[in-house]
């Protein structure tokens, strides 16, 4: 028999819990932990419908760090490691990304240029639109490779230009730093950094680069961890979208990451590095930045 109702009763009516137990035969000690884990059962249901709201509104990609500093920017003060638990409890988990692989292909003839970097890959908001990184990376269609060119600012993790097209010229890397410098419009001396492939130590991209003020920047041959940030978004951007899913046409695959890059990385999508804040959100000086899906009571 369950007599712990009639320990509440006598609470509620002001009499005497500890004579009610005595004559129970229950210990207070136990009546009295059994409210506090009802208490933590009920945080913890409202915990966890909380931590699916916003894995669901991160279209599933949200591990418990972005979620733990999604839930405090909301308000709700939960440990990590508990938010963790929670997940766990209810069958979901983020997506990690995979390891990285080259696209570009080195050009052993190109002229030798300066590391300006030097693996320096440190966020400044004061840095922002001094020092950008690119690399092409390549998605598969069922009418053939489709390629993506970025530009990243380094300061920001800002994705500021980019370009898709069915081919690796030259062509495609100058048009993603055409998008990026018209967009940003940065003063003259800015340093972009890539890999030695072809396209970035060529002729043509080179005559770009002097026609807008830029210093081109290269890392070492064959050391992908000289351009890791261009890296790092590849991975990001394979594991939440490129590999989730099969794409028939290049346009439906380039319509995806367009609203992947303008309308979640850039604007939404926490980053680790800016003290898990968009990159939108860093440059505007934000401290606080919430999902708009996620509902506080």
């Amino acid at each position: 028999m369950n007599v712990y109702p009639f320990i509440e009763a006598e609470q509620a009516g002001k009499h005497n819990v500890k004579r009610a137990c005595e004559l129970l035969q229950v210990s207070r000690s136990a009546y009295y932990s059994r409210g506090e884990q009802s208490t933590r059962a009920r945080v913890d249901e409202q915990l966890t419908e909380k931590i699916i709201e916003v894995h669901a509104a991160s279209n599933g990609t949200y591990g418990a760090p972005r979620i733990h500093a999604e839930l405090a920017d909301a308000g709700l003060r939960h440990g990590r490691k508990r938010i963790a638990r929670r997940m766990r409890a209810a069958g979901i988990r983020g997506k990690s990304p995979r390891r990285w692989r080259v696209t570009t292909i080195p050009d052993p003839t190109a002229a030798t240029r300066p590391d300006l970097v030097k693996r320096n890959f440190a966020v400044d908001p004061a840095a922002i639109d001094t020092r950008w990184c690119g690399d092409i990376t390549y998605i598969n269609t069922w009418e053939g490779w489709l390629y993506l060119a970025t530009v990243i600012d380094l300061a920001s993790r800002r994705v500021v230009g980019w370009a898709v097209a069915d081919h690796l010229k030259t062509d495609l890397v100058d048009a993603a730093l055409t998008d990026a410098l018209r967009r940003r419009r940065p003063g003259d001396g800015l340093a972009f950094h890539s890999d030695r492939g072809c396209q970035y130590t060529s002729a043509q991209h080179a005559r770009l680069a002097k026609r807008h003020g830029v210093r081109l920047s290269v890392g070492r041959s064959g050391q992908c961890w000289d351009n890791a940030v261009a890296e790092s978004f590849f991975a990001t951007i394979k594991t939440e979208l490129i590999h989730r899913q099969s794409w028939p046409t290049r346009i439906a695959a380039r319509q995806a990451i367009f609203e992947y890059i303008e309308g979640w990385y850039n604007t939404r999508r926490r980053h680790s590095s800016l003290g898990y804040l968009s990159p939108a959100a860093y440059e505007n000086g934000a401290s606080v930045q919430l999902l708009p899906a996620l509902k506080v009571a």
